[in-house]
């Protein structure tokens, strides 16, 4: 069996790039904040929040300006409820959880510093399968813990992404 030659290497990269800007894909682009948005206040129902904090960092990297703590006539995100759940998903022949369900909800609003509302409130709900044997405990505990933080990142993404969308389409905040 040959192995290609370098000359095809360069033909096969412009038909893969070819190939994927001819199905439609193309980057996302940053996050779209207007200017007169003024800084921004995360608050959130629990006040040690990892979410909170991932949402704050992740608007600052969009450059968003984060509000002073006690500040007035800002804009603010208030992330309204976080819920975890664990379901059994699965049973073994003695009638223990083999596979589990992880879900995590959150209910969120964001409004301008005049208290209109940007983003109404709603929920966003994500979930997770992961095995969980009886035997392996350890385990169970250590991948539950890297989905935990897998879907708070997730999370992050689409509450970032919800109010990205609401600033590239404004008749969407004045259907509202």
């Amino acid at each position: 069996m040959r192995i290609l030659r370098p000359v095809f290497l360069p033909l096969a990269l412009v038909a893969l790039v070819l190939t994927l800007s001819a199905c439609g894909f193309h980057l996302r682009n940053a996050l779209t904040l207007p200017p007169n948005l003024g800084p921004v206040d995360i608050v959130s129902s629990d006040p040690y929040s990892r979410l909170a904090r991932s949402v704050e960092r992740a608007l600052a990297a969009a450059g968003a300006e984060i509000a002073e703590p006690r500040a007035t006539d800002v804009a603010t995100l208030n992330i309204q409820s976080e819920r975890w759940a664990a379901l059994p998903a699965s049973l073994d022949a003695q009638g223990r959880a083999q596979e589990y369900t992880l879900r995590y909800a959150v209910v969120f609003s964001m409004r301008d510093a005049d208290g209109r509302d940007i983003v109404p409130q709603q929920a966003i709900e994500l979930a997770r399968d992961y095995l969980a044997p009886p035997t392996d405990s350890i385990g169970a505990d250590s991948e539950r813990e890297l989905l935990s933080r897998e879907l708070e990142r997730e999370m992050t993404a689409s509450i970032i992404r919800r109010i990205d969308a609401v600033f590239r389409n404004p008749q969407e905040r004045t259907r509202r």
